[in-house]
């Protein structure tokens, strides 16, 4: 027995506690993202989260303590979350990135109280979603049909054709929309 179902929560950054039965039904990643540009937990059943994410991380998602920094009963330690993203990530709406083999590493703090017997019954957990969700949809590989993110604003008239080069001599090509 790990966990003290009667008497766990959990917490994203300090924020409202769930139950393992919450945990459960909705599943660790919907927990643990929340609702984001990039994700809506509200929006996703625990197996349709965990498909994305398996899809996302098509080689693994590992997870490791990297330092334990306080012991029993209140043990705090820094975690680490990493894979490489090999896979395809599906957003809210529906884009696909295709991943271009990068690592992603996403490191967090932990608070995790325990009994007597080292089981716990609370999870105080800290990190950045956006650590996560970010390199989902800026890392990716160009391919058919998609589009580089991070690229081009084609607001910015400095990237356009007859953008600035209108107000120097070669002003023929200039066009203004």
């Amino acid at each position: 027995k790990t966990m003290d179902i009667s008497k766990f929560k959990a917490a994203l950054n300090g924020g409202a506690t769930a139950d393992a039965q919450l945990m459960a039904d909705i599943g660790p990643y919907n927990l643990l993202i929340g609702e984001t540009p990039e994700y809506s937990s509200s929006a996703l059943t625990f197996d349709e989260s965990n498909r994305i994410f398996s899809s996302t991380f098509s080689e693994g998602f590992a997870w490791e303590v990297l330092e334990v920094l306080a012991g029993p009963p209140t043990v705090t330690f820094k975690w680490r979350h990493f894979g490489k993203f090999s896979g395809t990530y599906t957003d809210k709406k529906g884009n696909k990135y295709q991943g271009n083999g990068e690592m992603v590493n996403v490191i967090g703090i932990c608070i995790a109280k325990v009994n007597d017997q080292l089981v716990i019954e609370s999870l105080d957990i800290y990190y950045n979603p956006e650590d996560l969700l970010r390199p989902l949809t800026t890392q990716v590989r160009k391919g058919d049909g998609e589009v580089p993110v991070g690229g081009t604003d084609e607001a910015d008239s400095r990237n356009v054709k007859g953008g600035p080069c209108c107000t120097s001599s070669a002003t023929s090509n200039c066009s203004v929309m």
